[in-house]
């Protein structure tokens, strides 16, 4: 049970720092994803930098505390807060008819859809599950088979969930 909780933290992980650096790792892609966030018209609009901005840094440290082991508790707790509220967004934008591109990994031109719900409701279930993990096993005696299993599973989901829009392109039915 170690080694699932291990890889729900490292898929997290990977996927909290593709995020963040997604977003912020050039200017363009900064003020890219803030006119996503005043697109949705979620917030007020003078706000928009400071929720990203403030989106940003809640995704750079909820990678930090799921990275370290005595704070990974935490980082699925934040984890599954932040996933929540990237779905209610969503919805919300949504149902106000609003298609706004996707820029949670940086520039995608898929809107925000079902879809990105779906992924991030997902995401949020593996964080859970990853708390329940931890609360029903202590590490002991490390194996190298069982973390080279969980590293090499979480870097497989990791890549298909920030690359979710380009492989849902490849499918011509979800188009």
């Amino acid at each position: 049970m170690y080694y699932a909780g291990l890889a729900a933290r490292l898929l997290l992980v990977l996927v909290f720092v593709a995020a963040a650096a997604g977003k912020s790792w050039r200017r363009a892609s900064f003020t890219g994803f803030a006119a996503s966030l005043a697109a949705l018209r979620l917030f007020p609009r003078r706000l928009t930098t400071a929720v990203a901005v403030a989106t940003v840094g809640a995704e750079a440290l909820t990678a930090v505390l799921l990275a370290v082991p005595a704070t990974a508790g935490a980082g699925l707790v934040l984890a599954i807060a932040l996933l929540g509220a990237f779905v209610a967004g969503i919805l919300a934008a949504r149902r106000g008819g609003r298609q706004v591109p996707c820029r949670c990994f940086g520039a995608t031109s898929a809107p925000l859809g079902l879809p990105h719900v779906i992924r991030n409701a997902l995401l949020a279930v593996v964080a859970v599950l990853g708390l329940v993990a931890m609360a029903a096993s202590a590490p002991g005696a490390l194996h190298p088979g069982g973390l080279a299993l969980a590293g090499g599973t979480a870097a497989v989901g990791a890549l298909m969930v920030v690359r979710m829009d380009d492989l849902l392109a490849l499918v011509p039915l979800l188009r």
